[in-house]
């Protein structure tokens, strides 16, 4: 085979490197005016434009190289989604530097730990953030400056943005980095062991973004007023603060304001028409409708991923407020998009049931992502919709290394990353998460999605969420274990359970055991944490057995 660089003909276009300032000077060029509106942490919405937000980004990146920022330095940022956030994206980048976005939902030690081991220089918070930064400051090592987005003057050795800004102007140039320059830098949130850093280049950035915008994806248009519940600590808000201006949507940034009531607020108030979050946010934002007797008529399309989406949210959403949901799957070290759920042609005229089968999977794949299942060998496994393997996926927004860990090489011989999930593919490509490979439950030699019964589970009309895992049994290696947090203050009992599932699952996958809990944990990205509700069972169990041994004779 020959290589490209040795072709004897080389294509004459010309050399126009994918960076990611390109997408914010498009989107100053072309729609300048478009608004961005941002619910901030305090006060009434602002509104701005991605011409004054350009503006913004070019004084950002000339006082950080005034600093002495060097291309490759880390930048951190502690923030909300905002619009002067949004400007620090893409200063920071212009600058040469990578910008490093932070979890605030982390630990004070795993917080951190990712500030130190990304060596993070500078760091900007909302004043939201101002106590936790001050209580961590003695252990952040390489930070040698704190500036405060939204605060009115400097204070307590931390520094005002506009104080810091002072004397820059808006005719910066940016910094020239190749493509390949990393530009973004990620930790996932792993509920075991320290997070693992990805680093994202200018070209994955600017690829993924344009992935985002195909048709079958997010499909922005100029016409679109974006909303990004999903925060821009997460995974880059999936893409959608490089998607929206490079199409020319408006966006609406709700800062810290997630909650139902300001959500719908803000939605209707600025026309929002596509917005994207996890299954928890929706959930809450649909209740909240029903309840109230509300309605978002302009909002068209909704985008779900993070953790499987439930069939009564496909449902509300569709056929009572006639809104198009997308399932996506992703992953932060996928940048993160996977998959979506759109139909083909040969899928538009199925029967509603049939449709709703098909939303429930995670869907197919955009170009610029490749996917398969293997078995533990490695071999790959048929597209058939029943053979079950260990996903793996490959492509140029797709994570090789994790930042600083090089030497651990998570591809295979292949190149394919290991997701951890466990799926199935069928033959028109649609994918379907079966569980993750940690959380599959094995009983008496067959395997048992939990994905499956805590989706089925969570459409029963007294259930808010649910949550399946795996306990020992002395006979069958493991059952299912259901444990189920109440709405409305119900108290729905295990035969209620028992009875909602019957005819909906296997006879052999019936939980064994449900329990009703108050909350279920969550990692600092909003996924179900199945270790420490493992650890929330062991304890359950442990108290209940000491209880009886006190009451034993």
């Amino acid at each position: 085979m020959i290589l490209s660089d040795q072709s004897p003909v080389r294509g004459l276009m010309q050399h126009w490197p994918l960076t990611v300032t390109r997408i914010i000077d498009h989107a100053v060029r072309e729609h300048g005016s478009r608004a961005v509106a941002t619910r901030p942490v305090e006060g009434d919405v602002r509104r701005t434009s991605y011409a004054r937000i350009g503006a913004l980004a070019r004084r950002i990146a000339e006082r950080l190289v005034a600093a002495d920022i060097r291309p490759g330095d880390r930048v951190g940022t502690l923030a909300s989604n905002t619009d002067i956030h949004i400007a620090l994206w893409y200063g920071i980048m212009g600058a040469g530097a990578v910008c490093h976005t932070i979890n605030p939902r982390l630990f004070d030690e795993q917080i951190a730990y990712i500030a130190n081991h990304a060596e993070d220089r500078i760091l900007f918070i909302d004043t939201s953030f101002i106590p936790l930064v001050a209580r961590l400051r003695p252990q952040l090592q390489s930070v040698e400056a704190v500036v405060v987005i939204d605060a009115e003057a400097s204070e307590n050795g931390f520094i005002a943005l506009d104080d810091w800004l002072m004397g820059t102007d808006t005719k910066f140039g940016w910094v020239e980095v190749g493509e390949e320059a990393a530009a973004g830098l990620c930790y996932t949130s792993g509920t075991t062991g320290h997070p693992k850093g990805v680093l994202y280049s200018h070209r994955s950035t600017v690829l993924h973004a344009m992935m985002a915008n195909f048709g079958d994806c997010f499909g922005l248009k100029a016409s679109d007023v974006v909303l990004p519940v999903v925060p821009m600590y997460h995974a880059n808000a999936w893409g959608l603060t490089f998607a929206a201006p490079m199409a020319g949507a408006s966006l609406v940034m709700p800062g810290p304001h997630l909650d139902a009531p300001s959500l719908y607020r803000l939605m209707r108030d600025e026309g929002v028409t596509f917005s994207a979050g996890v299954p928890t946010v929706w959930l809450g934002l649909l209740n909240y409708m029903e309840a109230k007797g509300l309605s978002l008529p302009d909002l068209k399309r909704v985008a779900v991923g993070g953790s499987a989406v439930p069939r009564v949210m496909i449902e509300k959403f569709e056929r009572d407020h006639g809104i198009r949901l997308l399932h996506l799957w992703g992953m932060t070290e996928l940048s993160p998009l996977g998959t979506a759920s759109a139909p083909r042609t040969e899928e538009t005229g199925l029967a509603d049931a049939d449709t709703i089968r098909l939303k429930l999977k995670q869907g197919r794949v955009p170009f610029g992502v490749e996917m398969r299942i293997v078995d533990d060998a490695g071999a790959e496994m048929p597209r058939n919709g029943t053979a079950s393997g260990n996903l793996v996926v490959r492509g140029p927004a797709v994570a090789r290394a994790y930042f600083r860990r090089e030497d651990e090489r998570p591809l295979d011989g292949g190149g394919w990353f290991p997701t951890g999930d466990v799926a199935t593919i069928d033959e028109a490509g649609f994918m379907q998460i079966t569980d993750r490979a940690k959380d599959v439950i094995k009983s008496g030699g067959e395997w048992i999605s939990s994905i499956d019964i805590e989706n089925i589970a969570v459409g029963h009309p007294d259930v808010a969420e649910a949550a399946v895992i795996g306990v020992p049994h002395p006979k069958w290696d493991e059952r299912p274990l259901l444990a189920i947090v109440p709405r409305n203050d119900k108290a729905p009992t295990a035969d209620d359970m028992t009875r909602w599932l019957t005819g909906k699952i296997a006879r052999w996958w019936m939980p064994d055991e449900v329990i009703v809990l108050e909350r279920l944990p969550h990692t600092a990205t909003g996924k179900l944490n199945k270790v420490a509700l493992r650890a929330i069972i062991r304890d359950l169990r442990d108290s209940a057995e000491t209880h009886q041994e006190r009451k034993e004779p």
